[in-house]
């Protein structure tokens, strides 16, 4: 039995033994590590395709196909030769199943010539490193073999079914995810490998043109707005000595919206196949030529801006055609704006980044001479965005042959749009030192402020940002303390806040009270400009801006002002819950109560906040609000305040919101300070659009301990109000009245101080008491002799743009234009009798006629690009649009002493005038260098389809879209208003195509025709009209210097109840036509001034003799009672109908106010509309959440009465006939503050 088990057991031995050696002998002949033969030559076929559209059955889209075959045959043992040949290049443009690819022909020529020149690459382990080419060969045909060879750059990993690892790839060093699947049978390996382009350590994309908005995390949480996926699949077949990849193909899909994705987006589909057509046996020795190194797989963009994806021209000698261009474009704007010449502009400023810098230097001595060429070629040179727009005006400042004002445009515009490079930083450094630079004060602070913008948008990409490009701006800083200019301080301090270079935060420092000895005794203004300048550092350094702020905060010995402006600075930083847990004790023991009541206002604004970036400051501020809400709920609007409203779309992935900060100190009703605050968070940044920040120091110290002036400014303070002002030149020398800033993306552009010098100045040279030697004398004689001035302003506002690269290699590009083309236009002459002799007093007592005629207006083209974009050709789907801004003019302006009127006379209407427009519609484009004849653009909603078409059977593509065909709306609507006596009217039209039957989502609102237009134009009038007049008659009494005594002389003249009392002002609007008598209208306004209430009364009729047809408004104001109730009767003697409305305010236990409203007898229309509004209010209300009570109520009245709730927003409760509905408990985006101070002083 033993001998029988070791039988047994030898046989399993030699079993397993033999099972071993066949599985190392399969192992040996199933490698599958890919490999290239060195002595051999494989031949491919390769297809590669991308569509961009909406992928929706019956839209248009845009498609490139690229077919080729290439060869790869060894060198030696690493390097290959890469040759491609039949090379084929289509293009699509069309309906989907409807229409076809089509070829290019020039451009498969031109892609041929280049695309067969000679490759090499290194090869090993399944990583190709070291892709070679001649030096002439462009990067767009270097990465289109790139695309091509990653079909060879995988990774491998037998052991493992599924790994994870970072590679090189087309897309940059990025993570992939790999899946294996083996066929033993036929000894291939199927891999597949996902790539997350998002999850990258180094990323091919660029960005360009969206450094100033900082990127939202939390925003980009709640959705996207562009979504990638890219999958490759290789089919590895063993040959003994390692893996060949027979197959391959890879698919890539990108959707793109300006909103979420999620609500509708455009899609861009790219995928390739690759097949081994056979291999063979190398026969002599393969030619290279001279090569140079491309680098490895990773995509590679051109230097400096490519092509706009936008347009397509050629830019062979650009020179001429700039010369050219400008040349059209001034004489097609000479009046005004052309909107068909407006889009023009991008192509001008196209063919200015092709120029070479020495064209430019040519280009401007030809059009310098010529004051409209000259402006339009300064005004758009300045996109050039590299060294050579600097080098062009560093030879202007030094030559001096510009202006100051025309350096200062440029310089503004040229520095905020050059490429932000480290070397740009260098040669835009050198304007700091050109002694032109300093030659005026405003160039000065222009040259400043525009330098440290760029300096802030280098740091925005490079990291850590350099020190030496923000050291002049410390230097200026220092120098400015040690002197004491305040000045200099001031410019310096404002630079360094644009800059937001983390190592400008010591030399801040030294100008923050508390910070240093120096910085206690500096002016609050100094200190001021020093705090609001830690705005950057605290998105870069929040945790060390921070402290700063806080200390800042809880030093009461510092000004309130600048405690205050400091609390903003620490809530932008997103403080923790620990921050806001100690400002809120800080308040609780705060004796200040500009202080408390600005940063308790603050808190609760950010506590009702809908910004993603805020949700968890929102909460935090929420618990702070109820702790604090006892203390400081209740402060009034006479104390400092930060008011904040905002909202934001998930659907959309939009948002905005708007501050207003008001601060103010003890001794003043004035605000110190006043900042108004936008920001638009839009495509997961935020966007600080528009700053404006007013600063009444100066004014504020002459109101401050006057005896006599109300905090609420009643009616009775006026005249005080103006004695005061009066007092200007009391305020010391050096301290400005009053100081402005303006800020765009967060960027200080200008500002200015008002000193008391200033306005001595312009009262000099404009004031009427002056003589022959001021400027507003000579500007009368030569209006006298007629003035002629023209305006134009071409101004790119907006180019962002966003490249990532294909799997073929190609870029797909996602670009935003907003462009602005202005023009102004004012001819006038005047004729005054009689004429002025010695003194300006004489135009009181002249009459004066001016003729003008004029044009002002504004042409924007925006544009929005999705495809695909190269230097050779370009495919996607674009958006088109345009809005124009319209207001010709032409009139006489009169004005007659002895009748004590001013008339205006224009023109009737004649031609159709269009004063608004808006037109957009988006397109799948197609276009290429070579073939310029088969550039297409089609609306993407085809202009005419028979819903009934039925699509070709025998195409792939048509089984895809057989689908249920499009139903295509197309509303047409207009509605005008005639105004027959004057021969005109008022119409507006609005047309439209829409896909009825697309899901609703907020991308199909945009999709489709669109142009709305708001226009004058000509109608049959009752009586032919010669001309319109408008006269204004102002009775008011005489002329009385003192706002008390004009009030104390009506008052008297009114308080006799018998007398009638004449209007203050008539206007009438007549038609004139000659010997029949005039038509039009006629108002006439009444005041009744009186301590307790004023009494205003408005009489509209018609001109007419006969008519009787009149508008009555009766209002009044009570002071006593802070209350307004207004009168409306029209109709026959004002008899016909009648409607009420009173507002009232009253403090009771709680702050509320009623409005109400009552009619008698209305028009039929008004009453079915009212009706209508009774039955839409039960629904709505519900939707919103309020109670309904069904009760009687007044049947001629609707009433809303709003009242502070507790909770810290208000409660609501509305009458109408039969319902009322109530809402407690409401938010509110404001403070309730007391209404007590609301009524007018007695």
């Amino acid at each position: 039995m033993p001998n029988q088990v070791i039988s047994l057991l030898a046989l399993a031995m030699r079993w397993l033994l033999f099972c071993l050696f066949v599985a190392l002998a399969a192992s040996e002949s199933t490698n599958y590590e890919p490999t290239l033969n060195p002595r051999k030559t494989y031949e491919y076929k390769y297809e590669g395709v991308v569509n961009i559209g909406r992928d929706t059955p019956g839209l248009a889209e845009s498609g490139v196909k690229l077919q080729c075959n290439f060869k790869i045959t060894g060198v030696s043992i690493q390097t290959f030769l890469f040759k491609i040949s039949n090379v084929t290049f289509e293009e699509f443009n069309g309906i989907p199943g409807v229409d076809s690819f089509k070829v290019s022909p020039n451009l498969t020529k031109h892609l041929a010539a280049v695309l067969t020149k000679p490759f090499t690459f290194e090869y090993t382990k399944g990583q190709v490193i070291n892709i070679k080419t001649a030096p002439d060969v462009s990067n767009t045909i270097v990465n289109i073999v790139r695309g091509i060879l990653k079909f060879l750059h995988v990774t491998v990993k037998t052991t493992q079914w599924i790994y994870e690892l970072d590679e090189v790839g087309i897309h940059g060093f990025c993570h992939s995810a790999y899946v294996i699947e083996d066929n033993a049978a036929a000894k291939e390996l199927y891999v597949t490998q996902n790539i997350d382009i998002k999850n990258c350590q180094q990323k091919a994309e660029i960005y360009q043109g969206m450094a100033l908005g900082y990127e939202s995390k939390s925003s980009r949480e709640r959705g996207e707005n562009v979504v990638s996926t890219v999958k490759y699949e290789y089919t590895v077949k063993s040959m003994g000595s390692g893996g060949l990849i027979t197959k391959a193909s890879a698919l890539e899909r990108h959707y793109f919206s300006p909103f979420n994705v999620k609500g509708g987006n455009s899609k861009l589909k790219a995928n390739w196949n690759i097949e081994l057509l056979k291999q063979t046996d190398i026969v002599g020795k393969p030619v290279t030529g001279q090569v140079n190194s491309r680098g490895n797989l990773m995509y590679k963009a051109e230097k400096g801006l490519g092509p706009m994806p936008i347009l397509m021209i050629s830019l062979t000698n650009p020179a001429p055609k700039i010369a050219d261009l400008i040349k059209r474009l001034a004489q097609a704007n000479i009046y005004q704006v052309n909107a068909a010449t407006s889009a023009d502009v991008l192509e001008l400023i196209q063919l200015l980044r092709a120029t070479s810098y020495d064209d430019l230097e040519l280009l401007w001595k030809q059009l310098s001479g010529n004051d409209e060429h000259r402006r339009w070629f300064l005004d758009t040179v300045v996109e050039v965005t590299d060294g050579r727009v600097l080098k062009f005006l560093k030879n202007r400042f030094k030559a001096g042959d510009i202006s100051a004002n025309e350096a200062g445009q440029a310089i503004l515009v040229a520095f905020n749009h050059l490429s932000a490079e480290s070397e740009l930083v260098e040669m835009a450094k050198e304007f700091l030192t050109i002694p032109f630079s300093k030659s005026h004060l405003m160039l000065w602070n222009t040259v400043i402020l525009s330098y440290s913008s760029l300096v802030y948008r280098v740091c925005d990409r490079v990291n850590p940002c350099p020190v030496l490009t923000v050291q002049p701006l410390l230097d200026m800083a220092t120098n400015g303390l040690t002197k004491g200019i305040d000045e200099d301080m001031v410019i310096a301090l404002k630079a360094l806040g644009n800059a937001g270079h983390p190592l400008s935060l010591k030399t801040i420092m030294k100008f923050l009270p508390g910070f240093s000895v120096k910085a206690d005794s500096l002016p609050t203004r100094v200190q001021s400009v020093a705090v609001q300048s830690l705005r950057h550092l605290a998105i870069r350094d929040p945790h060390n801006v921070q402290d700063i702020a806080l200390t800042l905060v809880a030093r009461r010995t510092v000004p309130a002002e600048i405690r205050m402006l400091a609390s903003v600075i620490l809530l932008d930083t997103k403080p923790s819950l620990a921050l806001i847990s100690t400002l809120t004790e800080l308040l609780l023991q705060e004796t200040d109560r500009q202080v408390s009541s600005f940063i308790y206002s603050q808190l609760r604004g950010i506590a009702s906040s809908r910004i993603p970036d805020d949700h968890y400051l929102s909460t935090v501020c929420n618990i702070a609000v109820k702790i604090l809400s006892r203390k400081l709920g209740r402060l009034s609007y006479r104390f400092s305040k930060a008011l904040h409203f905002d909202w934001f779309s998930d659907d959309l992935l939009t948002g905005t919101s708007k501050a207003l900060y008001l601060l103010k100190n003890g001794t003043s009703a004035l605000p110190t300070e006043i900042i108004s605050n936008g920001k638009l968070y839009f495509i997961g940044r935020v966007f600080q659009l528009l700053d404006l920040g007013i600063r009444a120091e100066g004014l504020t110290e002459l109101f401050s301990h006057r005896p006599g002036i109300s905090k609420d400014f009643g009616v009775a303070d006026f005249a005080d109000i103006m004695k005061i002002l009066s007092d200007w030149q009391s305020l010391h020398k050096k301290k400005p009245l009053l100081s402005v800033f303006v800020r765009f993306f967060g960027q200080e552009v200008s500002f200015f101080d008002l000193y008391q010098d200033v306005i001595q100045r312009i009262l000099k040279s404009v004031g009427l008491t002056a003589n022959k030697d001021n400027k507003l004398w000579d500007l009368i004689q030569q209006l006298q002799k007629g003035i002629s001035w023209h305006w134009t302003k071409p101004f790119l506002m907006f180019e962002t743009r966003f490249v990532q690269p294909t799997c073929l290699g190609l870029p797909v590009e996602i670009s935003k234009y907003y462009s602005i083309l202005a023009a102004v236009t004012v001819n006038a002459k005047a004729n005054i009798d009689p004429p002025l002799k010695e003194s300006l007093q004489e135009v009181r007592n002249a009459d004066i006629l001016v003729e003008t005629d004029g044009f002002a207006g504004v042409a924007t083209d925006y544009f929005v690009f999705h495809g695909i974009n190269t230097d050779l050709f370009q495919s996607g789907v674009q958006l088109n649009g345009k809005t124009t801004v319209s207001l010709p003019w032409k009139a006489g302006l009169k004005k007659n002493v002895k009748e004590k009127n001013y008339e205006v006379t224009f023109p009737p209407c004649k031609n159709h005038t269009e004063f608004f427009t808006i037109k957009y519609d988006v397109y799948a484009v197609s276009r290429n260098n070579d073939d310029p004849s088969m550039a297409k653009m089609t609306p993407m909603i085809p202009e005419h389809r028979d819903p009934e078409q039925s699509f070709k059977d025998d195409t792939e593509c048509s089984k895809e879209y057989q689908l249920e065909p499009l139903e295509i709306y197309q509303p047409k609507l207009k509605y005008c208003a005639e105004l027959s006596s004057y021969g005109a009217a008022v119409c507006t039209e609005l047309e439209a195509k829409r896909v009825q039957n697309l899901k609703d989502h907020p991308l199909s609102y945009l999709l489709g025709y669109t142009q709305f237009t708001c226009h004058l134009e000509p109608v049959r009038s009752v009586k032919p009209v010669e001309k319109i007049k408008i006269q204004i008659s102002a009775a008011p009494h005489k002329h009385i210097s003192q706002q008390g005594q004009m009030m104390t002389v009506t008052q008297e003249k009114f308080k006799d109840t018998d007398a009638t009392p004449e209007p203050v002002t008539i206007v009438k609007v007549l038609a004139l036509s000659p010997n029949v008598k005039p038509l039009g209208y006629e108002a006439a306004v009444y005041y009744t001034p009186d301590t307790q209430k004023d009494d205003i009364e408005v009489i509209i009729s018609e001109a007419a003799d006969e008519a009787n047809w009149k508008i009555c408004v009766d209002a009044n104001i009570d002071k006593l009672q802070a209350g307004a109730k207004t009168h409306f009767r029209w109709g026959a003697e004002c008899q016909s109908y009648e409607v009420a409305v009173k507002v009232s305010a009253k403090e009771q236990s709680k702050p509320t106010i009623i409005a109400e409203i009552n009619w008698g007898d209305v028009p039929a229309l008004i009453q079915t509309f009212g009706q209508s509004v009774r039955e839409y209010v039960p629904g709505v209300s519900y939707a919103w959440g309020f109670s309904q009570k069904h009760e009687k109520n007044s049947e001629r009245e609707v009433s809303a009465t709003l009242q502070t709730s507790a909770q810290g927003g208000f409660d609501l409760e509305v009458k109408i006939p039969e319902l009322t509905v109530s809402r407690q408990g409401i938010s509110s985006p404001f403070d309730n503050v007391g209404i007590e101070s609301a009524t007018c002083p007695v």
